[in-house]
């Protein structure tokens, strides 16, 4: 069968509109596949879907939710290179970043197979009363979930899996760039047990009508959303109205700080990883590459090394290292950054010139001298720019680290692990890399601080995002 209807009720649909859309191949610009666009009266099936289906899902018992999110790993394991392929062809990114993607996706099955038996609640005496406090999680309501496009499948699975475990139901929207991955799971999931209407996949392109429509439904409980700061906020203002629980992944700015004790070769390894990992178009990649002056031209001479080093092709090639953005809007935005930078005083180590087409190619670039007024040091690069700046001492690079609006992630790399430490303490991130280019890990609350979001996925805490608190007072 050719996953790309709708999937509503565990049944694919073309839906009411008839209407389709193209999905783009960004390494030839050739169409993959013609998609279904949902309308309003496709996202009210699916909202009915999901009720009748959480009715009997939320009242198993939490080892048989386990059972099926872990049968849910154990297919996905199997059929890895077929997901990571279908990565590839639809986002672009190179064969090992898409392998990557799609082993972190499945992890997150395991994981919250193991989480969905650990809700604990607790039993205590109250004090002051002598009354019992009876404290429980339940399943919070229906969830609205809305992917990006740079992870087609681990934004997904980072939000499905909790969901399930918790006992909801889901509605999920993909990106309109990045559709394919997400149908093509919905067959695995039915194999490993999911009920039909569990787990409904709304493809759009008219996203935000859709969303809003949905988040106003009273029978919607949760939205969590993996986005930009911006749609972010809309789709905050729009919870609002019926005071959802809402868990938002947003943009960030991440920090490199590199000190003068680092370990080169760990501080080198590190900012590349942080950096190139999905080509940088992660919300956790390098954006603003602090080096100690006393290192910076060593360390600038070395990762220079490194990024001309990378095969830059399309990402089907094994060979591939650097593989085409999503988008050409986000190819021409990377290079307007560049301009940008250069025009204010950077200087160009590498990279730095948009190849020809066909593809959405962006060279591994290493920017040094980067000014403060630089447009790329206030906003996500979201390509493969490395912006190098250099500090002077601790208190300086701390307070330019935490001068932005967002606070996902940053990354510090020092010999001195009490300085280290005390760094990361005083950086107002809700994660940080210590002596790593790599944070994201399904075991660990991923989430944010000011700008970048509110709640947090993955951990216990991931589970609890689609969970209510419920206090029973009682004596006996």
């Amino acid at each position: 069968m050719d996953f790309t209807d709708l999937y509503i009720n565990g049944t694919w649909v073309s839906g009411a509109s008839k209407e389709r859309f193209d999905v783009l191949n960004p390494a030839t610009e050739e169409v993959l596949a013609s998609v279904a666009s949902a309308e309003i009266a496709d996202a009210d099936a699916a909202l009915d879907a999901a009720e009748a289906a959480m009715a009997e899902w939320a009242a198993r018992t939490p080892r048989e939710r386990s059972e099926v999110l872990r049968k849910a790993w154990e297919l996905m394991t199997v059929r890895l290179e077929d997901f990571a392929k279908l990565i590839t062809l639809e986002n672009g990114k190179a064969r090992t970043d898409a392998m990557g993607e799609a082993t972190y996706a499945a992890e997150f099955f395991r994981w919250f197979a193991e989480e969905a038996v650990r809700a604990d609640g607790l039993i205590t005496h109250a004090p002051a009363s002598g009354a019992r406090i009876m404290v429980q999680h339940k399943p919070a309501g229906l969830a609205v979930l809305v992917t990006p496009w740079n992870y087609p499948a681990a934004m997904g699975t980072r939000k499905i899996a909790p969901a399930l475990a918790a006992g909801c139901a889901v509605i999920i929207k993909p990106a309109s760039e990045t559709p394919l991955t997400m149908l093509a799971l919905m067959p695995l999931l039915e194999e490993a047990g999911v009920p039909p209407g569990l787990v409904n996949v709304l493809p759009s392109k008219r996203t935000g009508a859709l969303v809003d429509h949905m988040l106003h439904d009273p029978r919607v409980r949760v939205v969590s959303f993996t986005g930009s700061t911006g749609v972010g906020r809309k789709l905050l203002h729009s919870a609002a109205d019926q005071v959802l629980k809402p868990a938002m992944e947003l943009g960030g700015n991440a920090p490199v700080v590199v000190f003068e004790d680092a370990d080169m070769d760990t501080a080198i390894e590190g900012t590349m990883l942080a950096k190139m990992r999905n080509l940088g178009e992660a919300c956790t990649a390098a954006n603003r590459i602090y080096v100690h002056e006393a290192i910076a031209e060593t360390f600038t001479k070395r990762l220079t090394e490194k990024m001309s080093a990378l095969k830059v092709g399309d990402g089907i090639d094994p060979t591939v290292d650097v593989g085409p953005l999503v988008n050409a809007e986000t190819r021409d935005k990377v290079a307007e950054f560049v301009a940008d930078a250069v025009a204010k005083g950077a200087i160009i180590e590498c990279g730095g010139t948009t190849p020809e087409g066909p593809g959405f190619y962006y060279p591994p670039t290493v920017l040094s001298n980067v000014p403060e007024t630089a447009d790329c040091v206030h906003d996500e690069i979201f390509g493969p720019v490395a912006a190098i700046q250099t500090f002077r001492d601790q208190e300086e690079v701390i307070r330019r680290a935490n001068d932005t609006e967002y606070g996902l992630v940053a990354y510090v790399f020092s010999g001195d692990m009490k300085r280290a430490l005390q760094v990361c303490e005083r950086l107002d991130y809700g994660m940080v890399g210590l002596n790593r280019g790599l944070v994201s890990d399904p075991a660990a609350p991923f989430g944010g601080t000011k700008q970048s979001g509110l709640g947090r996925e993955g951990g216990h805490e991931g589970m609890l995002e689609f969970m209510e608190t419920q206090y029973i007072s009682a004596s006996w």
